[in-house]
Parts: C-alpha cells; structure tokens; sequence
C-alpha cells in the first residue's frame, strides 16, 4: 500500500500550485479536508461537498497536474451545488452529466484530466441540467469519482421528488436507529482526523450524505462568490469563470417569467388624452384604454423539439394569451411552411398543438419571415421556439422578436431566452 504520508505531501502540492496557477479553483480546493477512503466504495476520488476522499493507489498513479485536475473536479461539484440540483432526475445518468459538466469546464482551463475523465467537446459549455436530457437513459459512460451527494434509491426511473424525499426520510430514519452509528461516530471525530496525518480518516464505509443540502448549497454560494473576488482582484480569473460564476450567483428568471414580461410589454394598455363628451364635465382627464394584441407564435419542427415540450410551450403561452388580450397566428417550420398552417386563434380560444405536424428536415428559419413579409403581416410580437441551429436571414427583420432555445446556439438578432 502507499505511503498515506507522501500521498499526502503529494496532494498539498498540488494544492499549492492551484492555489498559485489558478486561485479561483485553489480557493475552492482548500474548502475539502483530504480523507484517505477505503477502495472497496472509493474506487478513485469522492466528495460528500463536506470533505475530498481518495483511493491511495489511484492517487499514486496520478501525475501532478491529474492531481491537481481531480482535486478541482471534486471542488467544482461542489461549487456547481451539484449535489442539490438532481431534483427528480435518474442519479447515475444525473451523475454523467455533471462529471461532463466540470470536466468541459476544467478543460477550458487548459487542466490535464486522468484517463477515465469523460470528456466530450459536445457538451462543452453546457450545464449538467442541459447535458442531461442528450444522455442516453441508462448511460454506459461510468464516472469519474464517486459522488456522495445523496444514497437515493432512485436509480431507476423518474420518480416523484415528493416520493423520492419520502423514501429518503425513512432511509435516514432507518440509520439513525443504529444502522450507521458507526458513520455519525466518524463524523463525530472528522475534526480531530483533520489535524491527524490522514491515516486514521481511511473509513470501510462511504460516509453519510449532507443531512442538509440547503445549507450547504449557500455555504458553497458563498465560498464562490469570495474564490471569484480573491482570482479577481489577483488578475488570474478567465473570461468562462467569470461568466460562469455571474451565472451562478446572478438571480435568474425562468423562461416563463421572461416571456410573460416580453408579452405583457406589447399589450397596448395606455392612457388616451382624447376628447371627451361636454357632459363628462369641464376638465380633460386620461382615461386608460385597451387594445387586442397580435402575436405571431412559430414551432421549429425539424426534430430537436419533442412533441411535449412543444405542447408545454403552447400551454405557457395560451395562459399568458387571456392576460394581455392576444390574438395568437399559430404556424410550425422546418425548412419549409407546414402545408396546414397557419391556425388562427382569437383571444378566448384555447391554445392547442395540432393533431398532425410536418417536419423532420433540417432547419431554415427564412420562409417564416419570407411568409410575413409575403403576407403583410406586422404582429405585435413573433415567439419562435426552437434550438436556433438553422439558417437565418442576413438582416434583421426589424419585428419585436423573442427566440426560446432549446441549447447553446445564439441567435444574430432578437431577445433570446433560455429553455433549460
């Protein structure tokens, strides 16, 4: 077996040098006490988001810099507060996508992974949450590392989270009568292992996940934020950190919030200063006024989108449709018009997904805006839902517009709102 000793001089190291090189993740690190585990449940590295644990002989295979790369990924998982974002999500392929997740992030910083680091230029710059729907449901892809963030029977399947937390408090309670006594003794003693030279913190069972997440997730929020503002002001904090972590702390809406604001903004509730009748009195007061709405409603069929999300969009959108009075031109494009298009609703009609839909082509956002032009048509607001990897038109059609993607793609002009 390694000596713990050297392993450990090894892994300061390592500390050292992010710390120096890139003290954004060195700050981050310094937040794990190191545990050596046993390699019976810690075949590499892991983290509970309270401590680092690792395999002794993984780590003595490891050269310096794959050190420094696994030492990162662990305290990325936690900074990322991937540990209180599963939700209902399937744990193992939940899993996979957060190790793609940090591993894409870690490569931007030019970090050298261990060989069983899953790495795909694919998923670069997307979260774990939009990795996760173009996994595989049972993804072949093993981790990394072990992640102790939750021991959720949830393994196979898409439960419910108010079932899953149920069975996750009987869990807890099953162990606090006596079947993990030894882990709450380990945790008991972790400060006293910490001063220790780490060879008494190699445990025969994985410890106990956070018994508060939601605590520990504003921990981390806060450790973030105060890693961001020392790499700041040092000068060695790159563009991606940066626009990942005002990402993470800056509070965002979701895209429904964000299209109920753009589709109120258009409605025409306005104070007239028109002249009244002599009867209503001497003095000429406003007088609030309303107006219906016409609203252009466009769904990218070319296959990216499912059918559900497309019927979940068009239910967010009929909700919103009676608030501000819209008139709602339904049309669906690939690249071409669907032949059954358009459909018409006035402001009292419910908002449907038709029964029959063409597409599966590619996509060419052109013959939309070609239609409008065509037609005459100038709608108050144009939604295009879609994951906007098409081909646009070369100059911006000069309509209040707002893409929802579905993906990382930008778009040339129009607001564009994120679909997660």
């Amino acid at each position: 077996m390694p000596d713990l000793a050297q392993l450990e001089t090894k892994l300061a190291a390592a500390r050292t040098r992010l710390i120096l090189e890139k003290p954004f993740l060195g700050s981050l690190v310094m937040h794990l006490p190191l545990k050596a585990a046993d390699a019976q449940w810690c075949k590499t590295t892991a983290t509970d988001a309270r401590n680092f644990y690792f395999n002794p002989a993984y780590i003595a295979r490891l050269t310096l810099e794959q050190t420094q790369f696994v030492l990162a990924h662990e305290a990325m998982h936690c900074a990322l507060s991937h540990f209180a974002r599963r939700n209902h999500r399937q744990k193992h392929r939940w899993d996979v996508a957060c190790d793609y997740a940090v591993n894409m992030i870690l490569d931007e910083e030019r970090m050298q992974p261990p060989d069983n680091a899953l790495m795909s230029a694919s998923y670069r710059g997307l979260t774990a949450e939009e990795i996760y729907p173009l996994l595989h449901e049972d993804p072949p892809e093993e981790t990394q590392d072990t992640h102790l963030f939750d021991n959720s029977p949830n393994e196979g399947g898409e439960g419910e989270p108010e079932e899953r937390e149920q069975s996750d408090g009987e869990g807890k309670q099953g162990e606090s009568e006596g079947e993990s006594s030894e882990g709450r003794e380990a945790g008991a003693n972790s400060a006293e292992e910490q001063g220790e030279s780490g060879q008494s913190a190699e445990k025969r069972e994985p410890p106990p996940p956070p018994a508060n997440p939601d605590k520990l997730d504003e921990q981390w929020k806060s450790r973030l934020a105060a890693a961001a503002q020392a790499a700041r002001q040092a000068g060695k904090l790159s563009v991606s950190m940066q626009r990942m972590v005002d990402e993470l702390l800056s509070p965002q809406l979701p895209w429904r919030a964000l299209l109920a604001r753009y589709m109120m903004n258009v409605a025409r509730d306005d104070y007239s200063f028109q002249r009244t009748s002599r009867r209503e009195g001497d003095a000429l007061m406003p007088r609030l006024y309303s107006q219906g709405v016409n609203v252009v409603v466009v769904l990218d069929t070319s296959g990216s989108v499912t059918r559900e999300e497309l019927r979940e969009f068009l239910g967010e959108v009929d909700a919103l449709k009676a608030q501000v009075r819209a008139e709602v031109t339904l049309h669906a494009c690939d690249d071409k018009l669907d032949p059954s298009g358009p459909w018409r609703y006035a402001m009292w009609q419910t908002l449907e997904l038709p029964e029959t839909l063409s597409g599966g082509g590619g996509t060419d956002f052109r013959p939309v805006f070609e239609w409008l032009r065509c037609e005459n048509l100038g709608p108050d607001l144009l939604v295009y839902f879609t994951d906007a990897e098409g081909a646009f038109p070369e100059r911006d059609p000069g309509i209040p517009l707002v893409w929802l993607v579905k993906g990382k793609a930008p778009v040339p002009f129009g607001v564009r709102l994120q679909l997660n």
